[in-house]
């Protein structure tokens, strides 16, 4: 499967983001393909040891898009929010089991806005869903999913200040 063909709309469901509203909300957004699967992935670099690394394997929380084999096959267009290694995020004191059982709890009210959204998942998932991939209208699901993001990193940033050293 040839999923490099999907590359390009990937990167224009990314360059439609509000970029100054990324800015200030000192967002970094990366579009790529790792791990067999095309990705848009959207975080802080305060939110990792090594923000740029690819695909993450140390101390970091992103938002990730992707697709994958799987997901053409399944007609699904994933997202999720992952919590790697929390104990050793720099400048912070956090459990990730306390961390994702925080999140969940604010988290909670905004369920409803993401479709087949799952949060019974281990500490390194904070939340998992799928979206109908829908090859004509997938560029604006990709743009669609990563607005609804917009409107809840801030539920990471205030978790993350009350678990400062």
């Amino acid at each position: 499967m040839d999923l490099i063909s999907y590359l390009p709309v990937f990167q224009k469901a990314a360059a439609r983001l509000d970029k100054n509203l990324l800015t200030r909300k000192k967002l970094e957004i990366e579009v790529g393909v790792w791990l067999e699967s095309v990705v848009l992935r959207i975080q802080k670099s305060s939110w990792a040891n090594k923000p740029y690394e690819r695909p993450q394997s140390d101390a970091a929380i992103f938002f990730s898009i992707w697709l994958s084999g799987k997901g053409v096959k399944e007609n699904k267009l994933f997202y999720n929010i992952h919590a790697l290694k929390l104990r050793q995020l720099q400048g912070y004191k956090i459990t990730g089991r306390g961390f994702a059982a925080a999140f969940r709890k604010k988290f909670h009210p905004w369920e409803p806005h993401w479709p087949n959204v799952k949060v019974d998942l281990g500490p390194l998932t904070l939340m998992e869903g799928w979206e109908k991939l829908d090859p004509a209208n997938m560029e604006k699901d990709i743009y669609t999913i990563a607005g609804k993001f917009l409107e809840i990193d801030m539920i990471i940033d205030h978790l993350l200040d009350s678990y400062k050293k």
